[in-house]
């Protein structure tokens, strides 16, 4: 997965690349550095 750390929050869902499932991943980053990552299941 990667993140775009140029964006200070960003939530999103994005299908899981092993079993296709979708995840809701949510991150928050300060000065190009990443803060906070939370990533479930969006079903």
């Amino acid at each position: 997965m990667t993140l775009d750390l140029s964006i200070p929050e960003q939530s999103y869902i994005e299908d899981c690349p092993v079993c296709c499932k979708p995840m809701l991943v949510t991150y928050s980053a300060v000065d190009g550095d990443l803060a906070e990552l939370s990533v479930e299941s969006a079903d």
